[in-house]
């Protein structure tokens, strides 16, 4: 499979000659070229670009008019022999009037034309001036004669049937109004939304603009290509900026810097097959169509084989997030994680008022999942105003900890107030052994499995004998995998971190040592020192991951690396995002992985981990079937009762093969 179901866009504005056909046409030509060159599927132009915006009453000049077909046509024309679809706008006259519309040229002719709807006269703007709106000749005219051919016109919608991507069209206003034709065309198939405008520039309007088009790509689960009237517009009264907007689902793709002299291009690559799976998930968009949208208003017009993105020849201009679940912008995070504890201490808060529990019972192995359960337990219990000393803390030395992750359990503990137990399970672990038969020098899964299920007997017990509750430790990434002892650690009775990847985690901890124990918002009664607890976190942090379930090495450091066995979990945690939240298939999975880990993994490695991935993911969906209760935390959850209901038996073969193929 090498079809990505993806297409490269492209957003620009030509320098123009107000009321200059001519001169527009070239620079146009030299656009659609450049678009060409760069394997652009798409280019979209600004709002009557061949005129101008800005020509005033010289739209109601017959010579301007005609110029401007002539430029039309020989656009038209120029595109022959081309795969790439150009959307630029002109004007038409129509049973005695003047319509602001959209052309879409692919392959030497005019495949449709789209009037604008909505025509803004008020304050800077004056188009009923010149133009009528297009809502009722839409719907009187399916057909116009130009250049010698029918061409569709009106509601149209543009399918390539190949590659099943559909487009729309609508025209600057026309996104400003509480209902947009742009909703309509999304209901009706419209995968992107193509929009030519001429929005002046005043302060704050492009705020404004972007998160107009932001939401609607969001709301309409599509893709939303915006491209505006440039500097070389006149400058009378009002200064254009050539704002380009390229969105995906509420993402914004691409935005160019405004106010450049030259023309401009800006390029991305919209998931159209992403978006198909996003809108088939649900049956909303179909019942949203069927109560408010009228399908048969809308003429299909066929495309002829748009160029989408092939992974054997082309390279992304697209950027992947390498931690999908973490964003890039420091600030973005900060907001996620503040976010993500927030929704973890409301979750555990409401379950200990639900079940009147009277103490918290937390396993705490000095490492990194642990310690933000106990974090967040802790802020719970201050929430709900119950003392810190109700959170029976316990540490379970066994064969494989370590001094250190011993030495910082007991720090954390001991700093934030709880009560203090340690019960080694050296002695009953080997107890059990005898009565099992298990060798004691035999390090095989039964050896680590039997500590783990002591260590869970053990809080259970102690929550039965105190009235409390099992605080769950596993995260996203662990149940993902099936990373965790089946009625072991796997078991709890609330798991906090049941929502958050394993990438997450280490952010949300850095969040508290950076808001709750440092900083100007510092909570000064969080812990009995926070300069020492914040040194504990930072040593957590950089602690290897490991269940510490093997003997320790000579030198009394971790052997058992959990990132050895399973593999890097910044790659197992890319993996799970793109299959769950757009289920994304092998092939492509490991094509975004390799544009996306280039210079840091090889192919072969990325596949190797990606086997492992999906192995793990089906044959350990019986763990998961079973997984306590906990707060959905993102847009990817793995709940039985909730995103994922998987059978337990499903097989992985096809996937696998798909990989063995690459």
């Amino acid at each position: 499979m090498t079809t990505l179901g993806m297409i490269r866009v492209a957003a620009a504005t030509p320098r123009l000659k107000v009321a200059n056909p001519a001169e527009n046409e070239a620079e146009i030509l030299k656009l659609m070229h450049s678009a060409d060159e760069a394997g652009a599927g798409i280019l979209l132009l600004p709002e009557l670009t061949i005129t101008g915006y800005s020509a005033g009453d010289l739209f109601h000049q017959e010579l301007l008019y005609q110029r401007q077909l002539e430029s039309l046509s020989h656009i038209a024309e120029s595109s022959r022999n081309t795969k790439l679809v150009t959307v630029l706008g002109f004007m038409l006259r129509l049973e005695n009037n003047f319509y602001n519309c959209a052309a879409l040229i692919q392959n030497g002719r005019i495949k449709g034309i789209v009037p604008k709807m909505f025509l803004p006269n008020a304050k800077e703007f004056y188009e009923r001036r010149w133009f009528a709106s297009g809502t009722a000749i839409a719907e009187a005219k399916n057909s116009v004669h130009i250049f010698g051919y029918e061409t569709a016109f009106g509601n149209l919608i543009f399918t390539d049937e190949s590659s099943g991507l559909s487009l729309g069209i609508e025209i600057c206003e026309d996104l400003w109004l509480p209902i947009t034709p742009s909703s309509h065309l999304a209901l009706n198939g419209a995968q992107i939304i193509l929009n030519p405008s001429a929005s002046d520039e005043t302060v704050g309007k492009s705020d404004y603009r972007r998160s107009l088009v932001s939401v609607q790509s969001a709301k309409s689960i599509c893709g939303y290509v915006y491209a505006s009237a440039g500097v070389s517009e006149s400058t009378t009264d009002l200064v254009f900026s050539g704002h380009h907007i390229i969105a995906e689902s509420g993402a914004i793709l691409a935005e160019n810097e405004r106010f450049e002299r030259e023309s401009t291009i800006t390029y991305a690559e919209i998931d159209y097959a992403k978006l198909r799976s996003d809108r088939t998930r649900g049956c909303n968009m179909a019942e949203c169509n069927l109560a408010y949208s009228d399908r048969f208003l809308y003429t299909p017009v066929a495309l002829e084989d748009l160029r989408t993105l092939d992974s054997a020849k082309d390279k992304l201009l697209r950027r992947y997030e390498k931690n999908p679940f973490v964003p890039s912008d420091p600030a973005a995070t900060e907001r996620i994680c503040r976010e993500v504890f927030k929704i973890q201490t409301a979750g555990y808060a409401k379950r200990l008022e639900h079940t009147h529990a009277k103490k918290s019972v937390i396993g705490i192995s000095g490492g990194l999942d642990s310690t933000l359960a106990l974090l967040a337990a802790a802020e719970t219990h201050r929430l709900l105003g119950k003392a810190l000393s109700d959170i029976i803390a316990v540490t379970m030395p066994g064969f494989g900890t370590t001094d250190k992750t011993y030495g910082n359990a007991l720090t954390i503990m001991k700093l934030l107030g709880t009560e203090v137990r340690e019960i080694s399970i050296k002695d009953s672990v080997r107890c059990h052994f005898r009565d099992i038969g298990q060798d004691e020098t035999n390090h095989d899964l039964t050896y680590e499995n039997a500590q783990a299920r002591e260590r869970t007997q053990i809080l259970m017990d102690i929550a039965g004998m105190t009235g409390g509750l099992v605080i769950g430790t596993g995260d996203l990434s662990e149940a993902a995998l099936g990373w965790c002892t089946y009625n072991g650690d796997h078991m709890a009775m609330y798991n906090v971190n049941a929502g958050i990847p394993k990438t997450l985690i280490r952010f949300v901890v850095k969040w508290v040592m950076d808001n709750k124990l440092s900083g100007p918002h510092e909570d000064k009664t969080f812990s009995a020192d926070n300069a020492q607890l914040k040194a504990a976190l930072q040593d957590i942090l950089d602690t290897p991951i490991s269940p510490e379930l093997l003997p320790p090495e000579k030198d009394g450091s971790i052997s058992q690396k959990t990132e050895d066995s399973v593999g890097p979990y910044i790659l197992h945690d890319f993996f799970l995002y793109h299959t769950l939240r757009s289920g994304v298939p092998p092939a492509k999975l490991l094509f975004l992985a390799e544009q996306t880990f280039a210079g840091e993994y090889e192919k072969d490695f990325i596949k190797q981990w990606l086997k492992v991935f999906y192995r793990r993911f089906f044959s350990q969906q019986f763990k998961r079937s079973c997984m306590p209760d906990g707060p959905k935390i993102g847009s990817v959850s793995l709940s039985p009762r909730g995103d994922l209901k998987m059978p337990s038996d499903a097989d992985s073969s096809l996937w696998l093969a798909e990989v063995d193929m690459l």
